[in-house]
């Protein structure tokens, strides 16, 4: 994997955070009356994708791919 493809996971896990952190600072109508109809329709796609990762994904699994593959550093 590129040096590029590495930050787009590190880079994305910060901004996804600030979102996170959004969502859980005001209600869903207070995000839907303040932000313009492009932000209105990502709110709602970021949710479903980040639902979607969770139902695919077992974070277990990656944890012990990043642990063999720590393994084979040393």
């Amino acid at each position: 994997m590129s040096n590029m493809s590495y930050c787009r996971f590190e880079n994305t896990l910060q901004d996804l955070r600030d979102c996170f952190d959004a969502l859980r600072e005001y209600s869903a109508t207070e995000l839907m009356e303040e932000a313009n109809e492009y932000e209105k329709r990502s709110i709602v796609q970021l949710i479903k994708v980040c639902k979607e990762i969770s139902d695919d994904y077992d974070p277990e699994n990656f944890e012990k791919a990043r642990i063999k593959s720590e393994e084979y550093e040393d």
